[in-house]
């Protein structure tokens, strides 16, 4: 591919997705296009890039948007948040709702549901969240990974990763070489496609929200863009969660730490 097909794949990811193709990135092009362009029946990466030029073919648009979007997961990713999910979070949320408030919790770029149901196996495990209704939204870009986490059904691989083996055998029954996460927790979760980049107002308030490890790809103006939207999502006295090597600093002054959670933020007055 030349210089100018390089450039115009990474003008289309940015503009769909805010994700930036940097240059150290470039091998990413050919490794997951040339599946597309096999399917699509072009000879080259060449020719489909021909083909996104004339920028008449929307599916093909987003199918090239959703192979170069990275889907890394795992269940109980980062502990530390789990841990204070458990020990701080929810004790806190069920001190200062009344009876009746529904909890409602967002894992944004939830890829293929690692992170949500984590979420919803720790809620099961704690008896008092029984007496505080809870909604899980959970959404990416990816459609393809959507349906991977509607399915609930992970290889031996993925729950080997992170998952105590107490939950394994607890929520999940085995399907031939695959396990399938209980239905109960499906029904739990509402998956829904979303781009960070789009305003989320339909989506209503939220008391808790996850967005990790997906801020890393943007650039500035792109993370500030999200951050924007999702503080005009997150309820005052609600809590942002990113990832271990994110932060708000020099992007935007919508939030501020909260103290002695690492990685928490809170809306700033």
């Amino acid at each position: 591919m030349t210089e100018d097909d390089v450039q115009l794949l990474g003008d289309i990811l940015k503009k769909r997705s805010g994700l930036a193709l940097t240059a150290d990135k470039d091998y990413l092009l050919e490794s997951r296009l040339a599946p597309v362009a096999r399917r699509r029946g072009f000879a080259s990466l060449a020719r489909l890039v021909d083909a996104l030029r004339l920028g008449r073919d929307e599916s093909l648009l987003a199918e090239v948007t959703e192979a170069m979007t990275t889907n890394e997961s795992y269940f109980f990713r980062g502990p530390e948040l789990f841990e204070a999910f458990r020990e701080s979070i929810l004790p806190r949320f069920f001190a200062n709702r009344g009876n009746g408030h529904t909890l409602r919790i967002w894992s944004a770029a939830c890829s293929t549901g690692q992170e949500p149901y984590s979420l919803a196996m720790q809620l099961k495990e704690i008896a008092s969240a029984a007496a505080c209704p809870t909604e899980i939204l959970a959404t990416d870009l990816s459609r393809e990974a959507l349906e991977k986490a509607k399915a609930g059904l992970y290889s031996q691989f993925e729950v080997q990763r992170g998952l105590p083996i107490q939950y394994l055998v607890k929520y999940f029954s085995q399907v031939g070489p695959m396990w399938r996460i209980d239905p109960a927790f499906r029904t739990l979760i509402t998956f829904r496609h979303h781009n960070l980049l789009d305003h989320a107002d339909a989506m209503g308030k939220f008391d808790l929200i996850l967005c990790r490890n997906v801020l890393i790809y943007f650039d500035p103006e792109t993370k500030r863009q999200v951050l924007d939207n999702l503080a005009n999502q997150l309820r005052p006295d609600g809590m942002l969660y990113l990832g271990s090597y994110e932060t708000i600093l020099g992007i935007t002054n919508r939030f501020k730490p909260i103290p002695g959670q690492f990685g928490a933020y809170a809306v700033a007055a």
